[in-house]
């Protein structure tokens, strides 16, 4: 029984680490898209039509880290770190 319990508590644990690691990658992608995206795709990541830049909610994290990578109009986020990227498409994942 007591084997039982602790594989339960160690299950526990690794799943709140890995929550607070999720939650860590979204506050650096959220201060990442203030400083570099929410210019051209609002604050609110609603996009700005008189820019002709579009929405980026509801895009999955696969789909954003595809766009910045790919598009010419990306370039100045070319100096963002692979981890930097993957963060900040964490952070626009979770913009609904």
């Amino acid at each position: 029984m007591k084997k039982v319990i602790s594989g339960i508590a160690l299950i526990a644990m690794v799943c709140l680490l890995g929550s607070l690691s999720r939650a860590e990658d979204t506050a650096n992608g959220e201060k990442t898209f203030k400083a570099k995206c929410a210019a051209c795709h609002g604050a609110d990541a609603a996009g700005k039509p008189a820019m002709k830049s579009p929405s980026i909610k509801g895009k999955t994290a696969e789909e954003i880290q595809k766009v910045i990578s790919s598009s010419p109009k990306h370039a100045s986020l070319k100096s963002l770190t692979a981890d930097q990227v993957k963060e900040l498409a964490a952070y626009l994942a979770t913009l609904k």
